[in-house]
């Protein structure tokens, strides 16, 4: 697959997956811009927007010519609107305990641009249902998220971090940069 031949590309996963490691280093192999749908949906204090706030946020959002989206939102149709204009959908098919182990220690990190804005996770009730959430990420949600992207538009699946970060160096060496 050449990556450079997409100008739209959704990443999406379990949480804990990769998203945003992966959706950073594309944007500097590719230079496309790059959008954290965490950064952008989330109020302080884990506050939801407005639905008709976000709706019209979203829309402007995907109406840009040039893209790299990191983030699963499916509230109001709204993956299936980012499937419907997107060249690429990459999903991260890592093991949920991986994506679990990995939720863990990023709680331990602050994350000023991919996160909630002013968020600092804490060990609290939040905490640990994102912890069952990413457990039950195969049965629960994973099924939903193929089915909204699967057969809407060209879908690739990476099966682990190692494939991952192997296509991370091919793509980086066709551009010239150095390894993510």
């Amino acid at each position: 697959m050449n990556i450079f031949d997409y100008n739209r590309i959704m990443v999406i996963g379990n949480n804990g997956s990769g998203k945003s490691y992966l959706s950073k280093a594309l944007a500097a192999i590719t230079g496309l811009p790059l959008a954290h749908l965490d950064a952008l949906y989330w109020r302080p204090n884990l506050q939801r927007p407005p639905d008709e706030e976000w709706a019209r946020a979203h829309r402007e959002l995907i109406a840009a010519e040039k893209w790299i989206l990191d983030g699963n939102y499916i509230q109001g149709g709204a993956m299936e609107a980012r499937c419907a204009v997107a060249d690429l959908v990459i999903y991260l098919d890592v093991n949920r305990l991986v994506c679990l182990i990995s939720a863990v220690l990023r709680n331990f990190k602050a994350r000023p641009d991919d996160g909630p804005r002013d968020f600092q996770e804490k060990w609290d009730k939040n905490f640990f249902g994102l912890c069952k959430a990413i457990w039950d990420f195969p049965q629960k949600r994973r099924p939903k998220y193929l089915a909204l992207c699967k057969n809407s538009t060209p879908f690739y699946a990476i099966k682990g971090r190692r494939k991952m970060h192997r296509l991370l160096r091919q793509w980086a060496a066709q551009s010239g940069i150095h390894t993510p």
